[in-house]
């Protein structure tokens, strides 16, 4: 088995270097966060009463964390769509984002050219590619990312920026203090779960050898309900690993009581919990209850725990925590993290077609 200890693996196993971009994710926030503050944006921008983010893969799970983040105050509803089609209810009074790291999705720009025609507020957040194009030729409002990366490793700094603009459109209270605590407590925490921490000491290659030969099922609630998502695509894209997730408490009234069958399943299957204290705390009693059926049931899990106060310190702790897993597993499995040689194919056949 892959030593997670020797560094020369690194070396061998991921020639992208996937590990620096995780390195990066807190100076991610700070440079993003003060990109978005200086943003301007037109002044009607302020009245609307929905916002609409089109987006797939690493370009959407920002809005998803978005979404969470102004659920908890007095926001416009927040909608995160993953297709070809603009929603219908789509109006004058709608805000919609359309972000693509790479600005050439073809279900954003599909449905990001139909907003074009009708009366939304719009905005554009990329790299580059026709996106940022069409943006230019219609005037209108883009945020450029400047960070190379692949997709899912700019994850930070597209959530970071959908949040300092919609502060600056007076959707979210200030929140200077969540980015620096959340900041600190992302450079506090990475040296713990690092490479250079061994793992008789590190949590995060600890539970990547778990996982190893293993399907992932992560389980998360309230607020760490599209974290949970961030570690099953995680897990999928850089360990190249079959992974699920499931969100409390309605996986108590269907999931659990899937776990009998097929019996010879349980031992291929390691479920992931991650919780913090700020859940409900009728949801906490269902994790260690569910635990319970768990062990009954032979299945081997592992509770994560979040870092940090605030609610934001919470979700991104396990963000990161969640990307070392992911990566680790992936030089477990003797696999490139970077690469995504199914999703390639995939785009190769749909531009042929």
């Amino acid at each position: 088995m892959v030593n997670l200890d020797d560094l020369e693996v690194y070396k061998q196993l991921d020639p992208s270097d996937m590990l620096a971009r995780i390195h990066e994710l807190p100076q991610q926030c700070r440079q993003a966060w003060q990109r978005a503050l200086e943003f301007e944006l037109p002044s009607d921008y302020c009245g609307v009463d929905k916002v609409v983010i089109l987006g797939m893969g690493g370009s959407a799970i920002g809005g998803d964390f978005l979404r969470t983040l102004v659920a908890l105050e007095n926001g416009p509803l927040v909608f995160v769509h993953r297709d070809y089609e603009l929603p219908p209810f789509v109006d004058g009074n709608t805000l919609v984002i359309a972000s693509s790291y790479s600005g050439n999705t073809e279900e954003t720009l599909s449905a990001f050219g139909q907003a074009l025609e009708g009366q939304a507020k719009k905005l554009a957040i990329t790299t580059g590619g026709k996106l940022k194009d069409l943006a230019e030729e219609r005037g209108i409002p883009l945020f450029t990312i400047d960070y190379t990366a692949p997709p899912r490793a700019a994850l930070v700094y597209s959530l970071v920026s959908l949040l300092g603009i919609c502060q600056r459109l007076g959707f979210l209270a200030d929140k200077s203090k969540d980015m620096a605590e959340m900041a600190e407590v992302l450079e506090e925490l990475s040296p713990k779960i690092g490479e250079n921490a061994p793992q008789a000491q590190n949590p995060a290659k600890q539970l990547a050898s778990q996982l190893l030969g293993r399907v992932g099922v992560i389980y998360g609630a309230g607020t760490l309900s599209e974290v949970a998502h961030r570690w099953k695509t995680q897990l999928n894209e850089n360990s190249k690993n079959w992974a699920f997730y499931e969100i409390f408490p309605e996986l108590n009234h269907n999931a659990v009581v899937g776990y009998e069958f097929p019996p010879e399943v349980a031992d291929k299957i390691f479920v992931v919990l991650l919780r913090s204290p700020s859940l409900h705390p009728r949801i906490l009693m269902r994790y260690q209850i569910t635990s319970d059926i768990l062990q009954r049931a032979r299945i081997s899990y592992q509770i994560v725990e979040a870092t940090g106060e605030g609610i934001l310190s919470q979700m991104l702790s396990l963000v990161l925590f969640g990307d070392y897993v992911s990566y680790y597993l992936a030089l477990l499995n003797e696999t490139d993290p970077s690469p995504v040689r199914a999703i390639d194919y995939l785009k190769t056949r749909l531009a042929e077609a």
